[in-house]
């Protein structure tokens, strides 16, 4: 989905970092395991190139312009870096041949003195009848032989992610055996409602069907990492599902395909599986919502055997844990923190057993400068009974005899959630910044997000237009009950990229509840946004034979002409994420009832602003302090980088 932070990318702020280092420049070539080449692509085919000697050989010469070899674009996010999966032994790689060729192109025209420049690529949206596809191919490096699979073309999905990459370009449903004789893939529906695990033979395509899992809603195969794992050895598949409400593992006989044992039961969510000790049978797991007296969505790390048993606890503090364990050896470091505790850092061995405590975070200057940590809340959501959990930043200087307007910053999911990670963090964004200002900031997570049970996922799956909104305007309005201080008359709401969608959506579907809204980049109408997102959370686009369709309702240009408050819309002219007519949509429809708003569109920036950063974060506050708190901003603030002490240089943006 569109990225929840101003700077942030697709996946949140919750996903796990992806890897890599530095501000270097990003590698446009994929190096195999030994080191000694990488694969690129050049001219829409696949090379490779010697490390040592720096020769460049063409591994296909058939690719043409929108079908070619290891393409990456998906439409809302594209780049010149081959999607490829290396065989263990370095000598083939599993790749594809992606067709766009019918595909239809999104536009976007950069601003300047003189001839402007037209972006044009390959954008399916979703109802398109010609989306992405790709051909499956295998090929021997040392003889650049391509074999094609047999089978048909696959759509352009993944079981975990908006593209076939996910995790810092990882490739991540495609797993070689160890001795690189064969290849594990999973094929899933356009609609991401079947997934298939196939096993292809590289050097002949033979391809085999080994299971098969159809839902109602979605299927996902994890949280930021994917959680099935091809074990040809034992002749096994490890597979993730969540048939009974929850993410659970199962063991499959990897011939027959049957069922052999759930693995792991009860509530809550495997969410990664992080290692698989195939000689002793062990996996070691993140997971949330296993411990009943702590926050659901702290995570915590478990082992268990594949052939049953209960997982066992290893890092028991009541916090999130950040795990770092290695593929093989007998200890892990563990650092654990909350929203409103420090990071401690510990070492311990695979059976939980503390070893030495490495250093625990010293938060008192911070503290010193008036700093508070934010307050963890829970709420109940729209049906009175489920426990929402968010976070409430109040100004350091709280005066409880006053009363502070309240602003909701949100983020909707369905991939992840307003709060985000649960570890401790300075600052999330401008939350305390804006709390500073004088008013009472929340973030709740609503039903509709990951992390809690399936049921809970799929809140509004199909309905798009619902946000968690219900939900938001429930929790602020008991947080007003409980907190005096809280001026529940004075609400206001700000999200970008899917929050610039909520937002917008709560000043239309809420117009006497919020009185003050910004919306940036929002993705206003999904059926001119990217076809996977809309596609998995809305279902297919289906038009009735009276000219409409099931995605009429999620369409905020529909409901502008209830806006009563003041809404503030802001987008960059060249986002290649959320394209702007998203949020031109809804200027015409606000045009066309007559409406007063605000607009401010951000010359060739991205989706997240770049450079116009702080531009667009000091025009957000002084929306909010003129038309919310009902004081004058300062004129033309302008907000400096900070620079740490006995640094020089500059910061950029994002």
């Amino acid at each position: 989905m569109p990225a929840c932070t101003a700077g942030g990318g697709r996946g949140g702020a919750s996903d796990p970092p992806a890897g890599g280092g530095g501000r270097g420049a990003v590698r446009n070539d994929v190096p195999s395991p030994d080191g000694k080449r990488s694969v690129f692509i050049r001219d829409w085919n696949l090379w490779v190139r010697d490390a040592a000697t720096g020769r460049e050989t063409a591994l296909t010469t058939d690719g043409v312009k929108d079908f070619g070899y290891a393409t990456d674009n998906a439409g809302w996010t594209k780049s010149d870096r081959p999607i490829v999966v290396w065989s263990p032994d370095s000598k083939q790689v599993a790749t594809f041949q992606q067709d766009q060729r019918k595909v239809g192109e999104m536009y976007l025209v950069s601003t300047k003195a003189g001839h402007p420049e037209l972006q044009a690529w390959k954008y399916p949206l979703p109802g398109d009848d010609v989306v992405s596809t790709i051909q499956r191919v295998a090929i021997d490096v040392d003889a650049a032989k391509v074999v094609r699979f047999k089978m048909d073309p696959d759509q352009h999905r993944s079981t975990l992610c908006d593209n076939l990459s996910c995790r810092g370009g990882d490739w991540a449903d495609v797993q070689w055996a160890p001795d690189s004789k064969s290849v594990a893939f999973v094929s899933t529906s356009r609609d991401h409602k079947k997934t298939a695990l196939r096993v292809a033979d590289p050097a002949t395509g033979s391809v085999r069907d080994v299971l098969e899992e159809a839902v109602s809603t979605f299927f996902e195969s994890g949280n930021g990492r994917i959680n099935w794992r091809y074990l040809p050895a034992s002749n096994e598949v490890i597979w993730f599902s969540e048939r009974d409400n929850w993410g659970q593992l199962y063991l499959y006989d990897l011939q027959t395909g049957k069922l052999k044992r759930q693995i792991t039961s009860g509530e809550g969510n495997v969410t990664q599986l992080l290692r698989v000790d195939e000689k002793r049978r062990l996996l070691f797991l993140l997971a949330v919502g296993r411990e009943k007296s702590h926050d659901p969505y702290f995570t915590h790390l478990y082992k268990v055997n594949m052939d049953g048993g209960i997982p066992a606890l290893l890092t028991p503090e009541d916090a999130t844990h950040e795990v770092f364990l290695p593929d093989a050896g007998d200890y892990f470091v563990d650092s654990y923190s909350a929203p409103d505790r420090a990071p401690v850092a510990v070492v311990r061995d695979v059976n939980g057993k503390l070893i030495l405590t490495l250093e625990k975070a010293d938060i008192s200057r911070l503290m010193a400068t008036g700093w508070r940590p934010p307050t963890p809340f829970t709420v109940k959501a729209r049906d009175g009974e489920t426990d929402l959990y968010g976070l409430m930043f109040k100004p350091s200087a709280l005066d409880q005899t006053k009363k502070y307007p309240i602003i909701n910053q949100i983020y909707p999911g369905p991939q992840t959630g307003s709060v985000g990670g649960r570890t401790f963090a300075p600052a999330r964004g401008d939350t305390q910044a804006l709390a500073e200002l004088g008013f009472i900031v929340v973030q709740i997570d609503g039903m509709g997000t990951p992390w809690r049970s399936k049921k809970f996922h799929e809140a509004y799956f199909g309905d798009m237009g619902d946000n968690t909104l219900p939900d938001q305007v429930a929790g602020m309005k008991q947080l007003a009950e409980r907190y005096p201080f809280i001026d529940i008359d004075r609400a206001g709401i700000w999200g970008h990229s899917g929050g610039g969608y909520a937002a917008a959506g709560a000043m239309f579907r809420y117009p006497d509840f919020f009185k003050v809204g910004i919306s940036e980049s929002g993705n206003h109408d999904n059926r001119v946004y990217e076809d996977d997102w809309a596609e998995k959370w809305m279902g297919l686009l289906e038009k009735k034979t009276d000219g409409t369709s099931n995605y009429d309702t999620q369409a905020n240009q529909a409901l502008a002409k209830n806006l009563k408050g003041h809404l503030l819309l802001a987008h960059g002219t060249m986002d290649s994420n959320v394209p702007p007519n998203n949020t031109l949509l809804v200027v015409e429809a606000l045009i066309k009832a007559n409406k007063d708003f605000d607009l401010l569109m951000l010359p060739n920036q991205a989706h997240g602003y770049g450079s116009m950063s702080n531009y667009m974060t000091r025009r957000r506050w002084d929306y909010f302090v003129r038309y919310l708190m009902g004081a004058e901003p300062p004129k033309e603030y302008e907000l400096q980088p900070t620079v740490p002490a006995g640094r020089g240089g500059s910061t950029g943006g994002n």
